[in-house]
């Protein structure tokens, strides 16, 4: 680590009473823009039965000790907030449905600076009861408070606030600002198109595609629309599978940002107003759309995918199928926090090193180690 990254990460720790106006301003670039385009990739029908704001009791969320006094040093002034997409037809936001975008964002308080980490979906953890299986089977065993207590009790996480969303608000967002800037490659363009089509189909595969579908026609960098962006965040049939999606959308949300932050307030406004009816979230739109403001404070320093690549294996799991395996959950979790907070000594707790264990006995025969 260079001199320099260490003396911006010791800048990062100062101390930061309350949730400032700045922070809410963050909050909702994160829900119109980076959430929107975490939920891009995701089969979700527009007519959402669960939307907007929802209650989720505090006793419902579990955070460890060792976190609650990490909080208190090296994670004090950060808000950690959990990303959600979830595949379903069948309107279900809440739960019954795998969570097939996993996302945390992390926002220092203090400088605007913003970290985004891809939660790959076929992880093997722990779902937040004690039951072993890929990550995003959370989600649809127990809702936000499951897969948030998911990613709290396997990453030593204090995650509270969540979004669900569906593809829709991503081509609402997208087209809201006028398109998104993105280099698309040769071997991305027929999976694109493909992609666009079968949005607009019926489930049966039947129905009458939609009349606004402009195919990408060459590689290169080009302004895409918001239905263009959604089938592009989608692509999984290149090299580098799931991983490489997952990059998409940071690719896609990065690139909302970068226009977000050109965007006038009354255009915010009028996306924060068009794309709360399609998610579904912990957060006030109120509060949201009475701070709107100082945007170009924040801005996107990092981002990665968990597991760490240099500490992630694959393999077929038995009955669970193919998935991506911690090597090892406890290293994993180090890494996690080095990346998100700046400390370079994290010790996981004895949640996180019991729970690595579970996963290492489940999986290394098949991994051959």
């Amino acid at each position: 680590m260079s001199s320099s990254d260490n003396r911006n990460r010791k800048r990062r720790k100062k101390k930061k009473k309350g949730m400032s106006a700045g922070l809410k301003v963050v909050i909702f670039i994160m829900e119109l823009v980076i959430l929107a385009a975490a939920g891009g990739i995701l089969y979700i029908t527009t007519r959402t039965t669960e939307t907007g704001k929802v209650e989720i009791a505090e006793e419902d969320i579990v955070i460890n000790e060792t976190v609650k006094q990490a909080e208190e040093t090296t994670m004090k002034g950060f808000r950690n907030i959990a990303l959600f997409g979830v595949d379903s037809r069948q309107d279900q936001l809440t739960k019954n449905t795998r969570s097939d975008t996993i996302m945390i964002a992390s926002i220092d308080q203090d400088t605007g600076e913003i970290r985004l980490v891809s939660v790959y979906r076929d992880t093997y953890l722990n779902l937040g009861n004690d039951t072993y299986n890929k990550c995003n089977a959370a989600y649809a065993k127990g809702g936000p408070e499951q897969a948030i207590n998911m990613l709290n009790m396997n990453m030593d996480m204090n995650i509270t606030d969540f979004i669900t969303i569906g593809f829709q608000g991503l081509i609402d967002v997208v087209d809201a600002l006028n398109g998104v800037s993105i280099d698309v490659q040769d071997a991305e363009i027929e999976h694109l198109n493909n992609y666009q089509r079968s949005m607009f189909l019926d489930e049966d595969g039947g129905g009458k595609l939609n009349d606004n579908i402009v195919p990408v026609t060459t590689a290169g960098v080009q302004t895409l629309s918001g239905l263009q962006a959604t089938a592009y965040c989608r692509i999984r049939y290149t090299a580098g599978d799931d991983f490489r999606r997952a990059e998409r959308q940071r690719t896609v949300l990065l690139a909302c940002m970068d226009k977000a932050q050109t965007a006038s307030v009354s255009q915010l406004t009028e996306i924060a107003n068009n794309i709360f009816g399609e998610v579904y979230t912990s957060l006030d739109l109120e509060d949201i759309i009475s701070l709107l403001g100082d945007i170009n404070k924040y801005k996107v320093v990092g981002q990665d995918g968990f597991p760490n690549e240099s500490l992630r294996a694959t393999g077929s799991i038995g009955s669970k199928g193919s998935c991506v395996i911690p090597v090892t959950l406890e290293n994993n979790v180090k890494w996690l926090h080095w990346f998100l907070f700046g400390d370079e000594s994290y010790q996981p707790s004895e949640t996180v090193k019991q729970c690595s264990e579970k996963v290492y006995a489940d999986t290394h025969t098949y991994l051959g180690n």
